[in-house]
């Protein structure tokens, strides 16, 4: 059986990265960070998935 992914909010990516939510934001639009996923269509709610994140940081610190 297949493990779900673990999920972060807003407030933990922005504690591993170190980036304020403007640059966070600017960053996704752009397509430079991975996007943040709704939990439900109509609410406001939002997660990332942590190895997205995680492969982003380690792609960052290779270059």
């Amino acid at each position: 059986m297949n493990s779900l992914p673990e999920l972060l909010t807003r407030k933990e990516v922005l504690n591993l990265v170190g980036f304020s939510r403007t640059t966070l934001f600017e960053m996704e639009k752009a397509g430079n960070f991975p996007k943040a996923r709704k939990l439900h269509p109509n609410g406001r709610s939002v997660r990332y998935v942590a190895s997205e994140v995680q492969q982003w940081i380690s792609n960052i610190s290779v270059q």
